[in-house]
């Protein structure tokens, strides 16, 4: 001070010193604690890579790359690429409600379990390929079966007819999922160009008629279908053809 007394008289020198230095540590930014890698994580970025790029993009080094760490931390946590592919087909299958068995309803209840799935491949372009290439080894997986199977067992269906009916359906949802993330449009050609409609049907009528009679002649019914059309009407077809007198695979 200008009359030379002494500043913070309750103040010690040594006190007066911590806090000018702790000016200093104020100053200085922390440096962010890394979140620990773990399964949840793991399997989020690898969900978000594959809804942005598909899943011909979801490499376990990518996933690695996104979680700012290397492909070999990864492997404490996930075997391989495989056991990962597993896991987020468990956990779409998660995602899935299933409904308590109604006799009365089971039609439509197997029909909205598929659609659920279908809906949930969908949002992930191509990941549907992951469930048929491999034997299922997520509890997850074998639920959505057990729950399916229940369904039609529940609605008077056999058990043998049942559990085909349910191999069907799956693989069936698995396939459209994956055509429908190989194409934006019902057709493209060779060079992967968007074609619309008009331009299918367009094409489909230039073919000779004497060879191809029936395709010229139903380009309109061959290229129909918005939405999920198709699938539904698949569904239908294929549940249609259940009934609670089925015998297990015709036999008496």
């Amino acid at each position: 001070m200008a009359d030379g007394s002494t500043p913070n008289r309750g103040v010690t020198r040594d006190q007066w010193e911590a806090q000018i230095a702790a000016l200093g540590e104020a100053g200085t930014p922390r440096r962010a604690r890394k979140e620990p890698i773990t399964v949840d994580r793991i399997v989020a970025a690898a969900f978000e890579l594959v809804e942005a790029e598909g899943f011909d993009a979801l490499t376990m080094r990518r996933v690695a790359a996104a979680l700012e760490t290397s492909p070999g931390a990864l492997y404490v946590h996930v075997r391989n690429k495989a056991e990962l592919d597993d896991l987020l087909i468990g956990q779409l299958c998660r995602n899935v409600v299933l409904p308590a068995p109604d006799p009365a309803n089971w039609r439509a209840q197997i029909s909205d379990v598929c659609g659920q799935l279908r809906d949930q491949y969908l949002r992930y372009p191509g990941i549907s390929r992951a469930a048929l290439s491999a034997s299922p080894n997520s509890l997850d997986t074998v639920r959505l079966g057990e729950g399916m199977l229940a369904i039609l067992l529940a609605g008077g269906v056999a058990p043998q007819s049942a559990a085909w009916a349910v191999d069907a359906a799956v693989l069936y949802v698995n396939a459209y999922s994956f055509e429908a993330s190989l194409r934006r449009a019902p057709g493209t050609d060779t060079d992967g160009r968007i074609l619309d409609r008009a331009e299918h049907i367009a094409r489909l009528e230039m073919l000779p008629t004497a060879l191809f009679p029936n395709t010229v002649a139903y380009a309109q019914e061959l290229t129909a279908g918005t939405g999920h059309e198709r699938f539904d009407f698949t569904l239908e077809l294929m549940f249609r053809g259940l009934t609670p007198d089925s015998q297990d695979g015709g036999q008496s």
